[in-house]
């Protein structure tokens, strides 16, 4: 089976040669590495040339975000699995392999994750796969813990973007005129709404142990007041959004209870310590014919009970 890795970097010089070390020395073998680059100006773009002979290399002009990306990226290759990858991730040597040994008598997964440690706290989790509350909250399932914890294969809601192998076929299959990751999205939440809409198509995700790497995050829980506006409006709005393309009505309000209070919170938060954030409930409303749209498509070809989905939402 034909393999790609799909690196998308934004002023990624002080990770970029880290990351593209680990991705040569994989014992799988690559068909092609794409890296697109969005606009850096930290020298990445240079450190890039460097690699030209051993990478397809696409400067854009400008940051168009996370998903827009790695769409370019994914229209670029004719692999049959994606592995889409932060700069800020170092594979061990073996992390394809074990991947690539599930998928190769599994057609059934369409998205694959290994185990994800702390670049700072090796012996801690970063992400294991996406765990998702009944609240709507998604969190990157067992960070903080021990490591040693989560030695045991699982099937998981998905997979964090940060390391991920996903197939071709679902990607195809859950894709919107083109789109993969949903490019009105920029960054932030675009992978957990791949995730679930990949569970309502009726794709599997699993976590494998034995394939690790180490992660350098890059949006820390104390450095939210660093980023810029617009990047904040989206890490907020985007749970919205996601909602309103992927939500079962009758499981949202069986769930309503457990929605309800954090939104309250999160509504008061924002109204009193960055009110300006919630200007991107205007947009969000400018786009909801187009989220209708997406919606109606996506549940065309539904083939999984909303009860089976809605198992993970714990």
């Amino acid at each position: 089976m034909k393999l790609s890795v799909h690196i998308v970097t934004y002023n990624s010089a002080e990770d970029i040669n880290d990351c593209l070390q680990a991705v040569f020395k994989q014992t799988y073998p690559i068909r092609e590495i794409i890296i697109i680059d969005n606009a850096s100006t930290d020298g990445t773009k240079e450190q890039l040339q460097k690699y030209r002979e051993r990478c397809r290399v696409s400067i854009n002009s400008s940051n168009v975000g996370f998903a827009q990306g790695h769409n370019q990226a994914i229209q670029l290759s004719n692999a049959d699995y994606y592995l889409v990858l932060n700069p800020d991730v170092v594979l061990h040597p073996d992390y394809l392999y074990h991947l690539m040994k599930i998928v190769e008598n599994n057609p059934a997964v369409g998205s694959l994750t290994g185990k994800l440690l702390s670049a700072e706290h090796p012996d801690l989790i970063d992400s294991t796969g996406l765990d998702i509350k009944a609240s709507r909250r998604c969190f990157d399932r067992g960070q903080g813990q021990p490591e040693a914890n989560f030695n045991e294969p699982a099937e998981v809601f998905g997979v964090s973007g940060a390391a991920a192998l996903y197939s071709r076929a679902m990607v195809e299959d859950i894709s919107w005129k083109g789109e993969f990751f949903d490019e009105t999205f920029f960054a932030y939440k675009e992978d957990i709404d791949v995730a679930w809409r990949a569970q309502i198509r009726g794709w599997t995700s699993r976590y494998v142990p034995e394939a690790t790497a180490h992660h350098e995050r890059g949006w820390k829980p104390k450095s939210r007041n660093s980023r810029p506006l617009f990047i904040r409006k989206y890490s907020y709005i985007n749970r919205y959004q996601m909602m309103l393309k992927n939500e079962s009505p009758l499981y949202m309000l069986r769930g309503a209870f457990r929605i309800l209070p954090f939104e309250i919170a999160s509504f008061g938060y924002m109204l009193l310590k960055e009110p300006q954030v919630l200007g991107a409930w205007v947009d969000l409303v400018r786009n909801i014919p187009e989220i209708l749209e997406k919606r109606r498509h996506l549940m065309r070809g539904r083939k999984r009970g909303w009860k089976e989905i809605y198992r993970f939402f714990t």
